[in-house]
Parts: structure tokens; sequence; C-alpha cells
């Protein structure tokens, strides 16, 4: 059994990008080799700004390559939560714009190219408990009233036809959400982002940031120090101590996942007829699919703790039991990979992005709460604009990036989280 992401170990070999000299200044400097930062400077350099990136480890080595590998639609706090704080129209612009983000991404795969198995699936949300099913009913009417999205509602006898299992009450069918291979994907961004001109340095952690009197920063680095006019911080989960204002906004939530040994084709679709997406409704839920070579991939919180390799397999094995719960044919079945990752979610359950207070030209965009791979492609491209003098680009704007109000808590390991887990997966056992 292999202990690393599946996606980035069955992704293309990445050339080296580490050791090279480190340019004395540029006009940006992205910090994080994720999506978020690729797309910033992919983007950036596009519109014709030299731009150097700078990635502790490998591209894609955080939550980019260690994630579901899913493309999905629906706002991060729900249709109805959006309305209450923000009003219908608020609401409504924020919903499109996660829908547009996964347009995005199709389109950049499309323009450049990266053969990274898009395919519009179609993501199926199971209820856990029937009344999670009747809240279902009203959120089909509620998008296709207010927002203009023709869902499917599927009843528990329908969703035998999408499902292998009988564990769930029903689901609702969003048609246009996308399953990719985000390994392919990261790597083909990067490539991307240097044939538009940028620099990628890998094996080289900012460690350090100072803002010039004049304007502009000195980023330094473990191999040396870069003038920029401009930074993005695209750290997300992975922010250190050298962005303090950012780590105290973020909570690291660890996320895990097994992926089975080769199924065949008939086996594989046997759990997933139509190869959709598949996200329970639980508060401490599971996410689900089907790999590209007929596996299953199987995700969830699993335990409140970090990842490291020891806490890796002891979530993989409650993972299993999981996994065998709601497919009891899978019970026997070998599992080849499991690994775990960090999730940045912010206080409020909502990505943020601009610049940081009180430190002009230092943006940044953080915070996807499980719908990175979208959003953090979206939110490049947004930043991109934002540092071209069009702070209108950024759709998030106005949301403020509020503090985690936790006594004692500034950044890193959230040591609340395991009583609000014990909390929630109470409630999910209470059926």
């Amino acid at each position: 059994m292999k202990q690393i992401p599946y996606w980035l170990d069955t992704a293309p070999a990445l050339p080296d990008r580490s050791g090279k000299d480190l340019p004395a200044e540029a006009d940006v400097v992205v910090i994080g080799g994720g999506l978020t930062g690729l797309s910033t400077a992919y983007h950036a350099a596009r519109k014709g700004a030299r731009v150097v990136l700078v990635e502790k480890d490998k591209v894609g080595s955080g939550a980019s390559g260690r994630n579901g590998s899913m493309c999905t639609q629906g706002i991060t706090i729900g249709v109805g939560e959006a309305r209450k704080r923000f009003g219908q129209e608020r609401a409504r612009e924020l919903y499109d714009v996660f829908r547009e983000a996964v347009d995005v991404v199709e389109d950049i795969t499309l323009t450049e190219k990266i053969d990274c198995d898009f395919d519009r699936a179609g993501r199926l949300g199971v209820a856990y408990k029937p009344q999670h099913f009747e809240a279902m009913k009203a959120t089909q009417r509620d998008l296709a009233d207010n927002f203009d999205h023709e869902t499917q509602l599927l009843s528990r006898g329908e969703l035998k036809s999408e499902l292998g299992s009988d564990y769930y009450h029903g689901a609702l069918l969003d048609p246009l959400s996308a399953a990719l291979h985000v390994g392919k994907y990261v790597h083909g961004l990067a490539e991307a982002a240097e044939r538009a001109g940028a620099e990628i340095h890998e094996r080289n952690a900012a460690t350090g940031l100072t803002r010039l009197p004049g304007g502009g920063f000195d980023v330094e680095t473990l191999h040396g120090t870069i003038r920029a006019k401009q930074v993005m911080a695209a750290t997300d989960a992975y922010t250190d101590k050298a962005l303090p204002w950012f780590r105290k906004r973020l909570i690291n939530v660890g996320s895990f996942i097994i992926v089975t040994e080769p199924l065949g084709e008939e086996r594989a679709r046997e759990l997933i007829p139509n190869g959709r997406l598949v996200v329970d409704s639980k508060n401490i839920g599971h996410y689900l699919r089907l790999t590209p070579d007929n596996r299953l991939a199987f995700g969830g919180r699993a335990r409140f703790a970090p990842s490291n390799p020891a806490s890796d397999l002891k979530s993989g094995d409650i993972l299993k039991r999981e996994m065998a719960e709601i497919f009891p044919q899978l019970s026997n079945v070998r599992i080849d990979y499991v690994w775990g990752g960090m999730v940045g979610f912010s206080w409020d359950r909502l990505p943020h992005a601009g610049e940081a207070e009180g430190a002009k030209g230092l943006y940044y965009s953080m915070g996807y709460c499980g719908h990175g791979v979208q959003m953090a492609t979206y939110m490049g491209r947004a930043v991109a604009e934002m540092m071209d003098g069009k702070p209108e680009a950024n759709p998030l704007r106005g949301l403020g990036f509020p503090k985690v109000p936790v006594p004692f808590y500034n950044g890193g390991t959230a040591w609340f989280l395991p009583f609000g887990g014990a909390y929630y997966k109470a409630k999910d056992r209470l059926r």
C-alpha cells in the first residue's frame, strides 16, 4: 500500500525545477505552487508580467494534489445560508461564481491542451437521513426558481440506477459538475504557466516578507531574496509562520483518502454506473468517485488529526470500514493507496481574496473549504486581474477575512477541532 496521493503517483513525471538561480527582482512573486499559485502565475504571465513562483516542495504537493479530484458546483455554505447572510442578489452573484469556476477549469484544459480526463460526469449529493432528502426537495426548487440551475431529484428507488448501495435515502443530481485527474491537471497548469513566461522555483520556501518603504516587497527564500512589486500569498492550509496575518484566519482540517485496487470496468460500474461524483450529506461525511482506471477513491475527515504517515494509516483503516458499510461487496477489496492532507477552512466557511490589510500590493486567495480545485483556478485568474489594476475582478470583494475567534489560536494546529468533530459525529449517529 502506497502512502502517497494516487493522483500524483499516476500523473506524468515532473521535471526538476529546483536549484535554479533566483532572479533579483520580478513584477510578481507568487508564494505557493498549488492551483491558486499556478493559476495566478499563468494568468499574470499571459498579461506580460515577469512572474516568479516559489514553492517549498514540488508543485501540487499540498492540497492541490491531495484532494478528491472533483470540480463541483455549489457554494460552500449552501444557497439558503448565502441568502440569509447576503440577500438574494448577492447570493446569486456568489453562486454564479462557483458555477463559472468549473467552466474556467474546462476552458484552460481546452486552451492549453491539458490531458487530465476532464469529464462533466455530474455530482450526486446523497441523503444520509430521510430528513436530508426532504431538505433536498426544497433545495431543488430553490435552485431552479432563484438560481437558474436545474438539478434532478432521485428517490431512494431511483438512486439504484446511479449507486450500487442501499445506504442512502435519495439524492440530488447536479449534471454539470466535473471529474478530472487533478495530478495531471496541476502538472499541466505548471507547464502552461512556464510557456506563458513564468519561472517556477521548487524546493525553495519563502521564509519571510518585508514591506519596503517606497512600495513593493523583499521576499526572503531559502536560496536568496527577490524584490517584487506585488506578492501573491497562495498557501491556504499550508500557510506557515512566514505569513502570520493569514494563519490567524485559517483553520486547517485533515482530510484522508483511500483508493482500492483496480476493480475492472464491470465491477466498478456496478458501484457507480454512470461515473458520478458522490458526496454524502453527513456533517462528517464522505466523498467518493471512480478513478480513470476503475478504482474507487473514498475520502472523508475520518479523524480530526494532522496528516502524517501513522495518522494516515489509522484514518485509512477507518475509511475502509466505512466504505464497507456503504458497499458491503468491497469488504475484502485490497487498498492500494492511502494518504492525507490539510484543507483550509475560514471561520465563515467562505473563500476569501483581496489585498491584505495595511499591506498594499500583498494579495491572497485562501479558505476554499473543500472547493479548491475550481475556486483556486478561478481566483488565480481573478487575482491576476486585480494585480493589473482591476479590483472589480474580485468576486469575493466585501467579505473581509475574519480572524478565527477562538482563544489561544494563532494558526497551525486547531486544538478545538476534536471537540467539534466529536459533537458532529454524534449528531450523524442519530439517524
